[in-house]
Order: C-alpha cells, then structure tokens, then sequence
C-alpha cells in the first residue's frame, strides 16, 4: 500500500476497538432514537426528520474532508445508527408494513448498494477508502445494514417471542461466530464484514432495549435519557483511544 493511499485514507481501520465502537454506537443509537421518538413523544416523522438532517449534516462534513478523522467518522456512524432506528420504527409503526416487509425492503436496497459498488469499483473493499464516490457507496451500505439490523432485531423478538436480553445473547453469539469464521477458515473477509457489521446492529438495539425497557417487559428500567448519557460518556472515552492510536500509527509510520 502507497503512503498516498494511506494518507488519503478516510475511513477507520477495521481493528477490535472498531467493533467495540460500532456496539456501543448502535446501542447509542436505540436509545437516543427512543429517546426523541417516544421520551420526548416528538413521534416518529419528526423524530425521522431530525436524526435524517443530523445524518446529512455529519455525513457532508465527513465526504469533505481529505483525511480520516476519527471523531468525525464516529459521529458518523453514531447519526447512522440513530438514523436507523428511526427508518425502521417508522416503516413499522408509521407506515405499518410490518418488521418482516421492512426488512425485505432494507436488504433489497443494503444488496443493490453493495451491487452497484462492486460493478464499479470491482470488489466492496472497506479499507482503505480514498475516493468520494467510493465513500458515498460506503456510508450508503451502513445507513442501509444499521436500519436492517434494526428492523431485523425487531423482527426476531417479534416472530420468535424473544425477550431483550435473550435477543442480544443471540445475536451476540452470531457476532462470535463470523470471528471464528474469520480466523479460522477461509471464507471471505468482505462477506463476514458485512454479516458482522449487520448483527452488530440488532445486538446494540436490543441491549438497549433492555436497557430502557420497563422491568415487567424485560428490562431493567433506567430510561432512554440516562441509557443515552452512559453510552455518550463509553463512546467519548473510545474515540479519545481512538484518536491516541490513529496518531501514534501515523507517528510511527512518519518515523519509518
């Protein structure tokens, strides 16, 4: 790899730290979506509405920008997630087409994202990304597979009657599953990304569920609002490692 590509680079490296983040973003992303739509009772289109223009407005910054910057990208991933459960409530429970309908749809639309990426650039590489209308594909195929694994979370407790904890053991069991598929075989690594990337989604969403939930329901009752803090405070605690390893790794590089 050039050290142009790697200076040009936009987005994180795929490392453990990223998938803690992306846990705790999703779980961010539950409560605080709950938090506008249902605490606030300011209902899901306007709850759509907000989280959609935080999207766009965090999304433009990070496309303009010549060099990954860790806070930026975070904040990114934390508007794709609130973002996400917004669509997927509001598919369900506005529109009323159902978790299992909304989850058709959302693969539909997260498969001809990945299709129309792969026909242009010819693989669905996610590091590095150094090119805006690769980068566009990108962050099209997260909003995409965070409203999925939204939905699709749903739609599990839903089918299956699964409580939130159960819910989370399980797809928590998934996301263990593609790691050793990862280490220990052969199948290929953009595959069970995408696999992992998607279940990370219904993971953090039912966590915070139980979180939030009342305890009759299967939670333990601490409320969108003080979900929402500690999961802020656990991600600004990340994104600072985060930011010390991005500029260590360029320290280093910059020493070689």
């Amino acid at each position: 790899m050039s050290s142009n590509t790697k200076q040009l680079n936009k987005v994180a490296e795929i490392t453990l730290l990223f998938w803690l983040m992306k846990i705790v973003a999703t779980t961010l992303g539950e409560t605080l979506g709950d938090f506008l739509s249902m605490t606030l009772d300011l209902g899901y289109l306007t709850a759509l509405g907000i989280t959609l223009g935080l999207f766009v407005v965090c999304v433009l910054l990070q496309i303009s920008t010549r060099k990954y910057v860790p806070v930026l990208y975070w904040l990114v991933i934390i508007a794709t997630t609130t973002l996400g459960t917004e669509i997927s409530d509001f598919i369900d429970r506005s529109l009323h087409l159902g978790y299992s309908l909304g989850s058709l749809l959302l693969v539909t639309l997260l498969v001809l994202t990945l299709f129309l990426w792969f026909k242009k650039y010819r693989n669905l590489e996610v590091y590095p990304i150094n090119q805006r209308t690769k980068e566009v594909y990108y962050w099209s195929a997260i909003l995409f597979s965070n409203s999925l694994g939204t939905a699709f979370g749903d739609f599990l407790g839903e089918y299956f009657g699964l409580s939130y904890l159960e819910g989370a053991t399980i797809t928590g069991a998934i996301i263990v599953i593609v790691v050793m598929l990862h280490y220990f075989t052969r199948i290929n690594h953009i595959v069970l990304f995408w696999i992992a990337f998607i279940f990370t989604r219904p993971f953090g969403a039912t966590f915070g569920d139980f979180l939030t939930k009342p305890v009759k329901s299967g939670g333990l009752d601490l409320g969108t609002l003080n979900a929402s803090l500690v999961s802020m405070a656990i991600m600004c605690l990340f994104m600072y490692l985060s930011h010390r390893q991005y500029h260590k790794i360029n320290l280093n590089r910059s020493i070689e």
